[in-house]
C-alpha cells in the first residue's frame, strides 16, 4: 500500500512540474522557487514571538550537554596531565641516579685497574667497560623517551589551556544569549502592554453621564448650603458668645424713660378735665 502512494504522489508531483513547465515555460522552476519562499517567508510571519523566544531558550538549553562533555574531557585531560607530571618526575629522580652511577664508574675506569669490586663483588675491567656501555644505552635511551614525553606534557598541557579558554567562551556566549533572551522578552512585555494600553476603549458617553450626575451633586449640595445659610445655620464658623455691655447710667435712663411716660399721661388727664 506504501508503495502505490509513494507512485500516487511522485505520479502527482511529476504532473505539477509538466504543467508548470507548459504554463510558465523555462522560467517554471524559478516560480516555483519564489514560491516556496514566500510560502516559508508566509509560516515563518504567521510563528508568534512568545513562540521564537521560547524556541531560543531551548536552543540555549541544549547548549548545556556540549559544555558539561567538554568540561568533562577537562577534567580528564587535567587528571592525565598530573600522572604524566609524577611519571616524569620519578623518571628525572632515576635518570638522575643512573648519571651519578655512570660517571662514578667511568671515574673508576680512569684508574686503569685489572679488577673492580662492586657490591661485594669482584669484576674485570672489561666487565666493568661492557656493563658501562650498556648502562650509557640505556640512559640514553631514557633521556631520550623523557625528553619525548615532556614535549608531550607541554602540548597536553596547552592543550588544556586551548579548552578551558573555549570552555570560558562558550560559558560567557551562554550568559549572553540568555541575557540578550531576557531583554527581548522584557521588550515583548513592554511592547504587549502598550498594545493592551491602546486597545482600550473609554466609553465617552459614560463617561459624560457620570461628569453630568457629579455636577448635578454638587447643585444639590450648593442649595442645601444655601438654605442653612439663610436659617443662620453657619456651618464651619467657630461660635464666640459675646457678653451684652451694661450702660454705667442704667437706672438713670429707666428712671428717665418711665418719668418721660408719666408727665405724659398727667398731661392727657388735664386736658379732659
Amino acid at each position: 500500500m506504501s508503495l502505490f502512494l509513494f507512485k500516487k504522489a511522485f505520479l502527482a508531483a511529476g504532473a505539477v512540474l509538466i504543467v508548470s513547465t507548459l504554463v510558465f515555460g523555462r522560467d517554471a522552476i524559478s516560480y516555483m522557487r519564489t514560491a516556496c519562499a514566500s510560502t516559508r517567508q508566509a509560516i515563518k510571519g504567521e510563528v508568534p514571538i512568545e513562540f521564537e523566544l521560547q524556541r531560543a531558550r531551548d536552543m540555549v538549553a541544549n547548549l548545556v550537554p556540549d559544555i558539561r562533555k567538554c568540561m568533562h574531557v577537562i577534567a580528564e585531560e587535567e587528571v592525565g596531565l598530573e600522572h604524566l607530571s609524577r611519571e616524569l618526575a620519578q623518571h628525572d629522580s632515576k635518570l638522575s641516579q643512573q648519571k651519578q652511577e655512570i660517571l662514578a664508574m667511568r671515574s673508576d675506569l680512569n684508574q686503569e685497574q685489572s679488577t673492580y669490586r662492586y657490591a661485594g663483588r669482584t669484576y674485570t675491567s672489561q666487565d666493568v667497560r661492557r656493563d658501562l656501555a650498556q648502562r650509557f644505552e640505556r640512559y640514553k635511551t631514557a633521556e631520550a623517551t623523557v625528553a619525548s614525553k615532556q614535549q608531550i606534557l607541554a602540548a597536553r598541557e596547552k592543550s588544556v589551556v586551548a579548552a578551558r579558554e573555549k570552555l570560558q567562551g562558550m560559558l560567557s556566549a551562554k550568559r549572553d544569549l540568555e541575557v540578550q533572551i531576557e531583554n527581548l522578552d522584557a521588550r515583548l512585555r513592554t511592547l504587549q502592554a502598550a498594545q493592551t494600553a491602546h486597545s482600550v476603549q473609554i466609553d465617552d458617553s459614560q463617561l459624560a453621564r457620570a461628569k453630568k450626575l457629579i455636577g448635578d451633586l454638587n447643585k444639590q449640595l450648593d442649595v442645601a448650603q444655601r438654605l442653612l445659610d439663610s436659617e443662620g445655620e453657619f456651618t464651619g464658623v467657630i461660635p464666640i458668645d459675646t457678653a451684652a455691655d451694661i450702660p454705667e447710667d442704667l437706672s438713670r435712663q429707666i428712671d428717665d424713660y418711665f418719668d418721660s411716660d408719666s408727665d405724659s399721661a398727667d398731661s392727657a388727664v388735664a386736658d379732659a378735665d
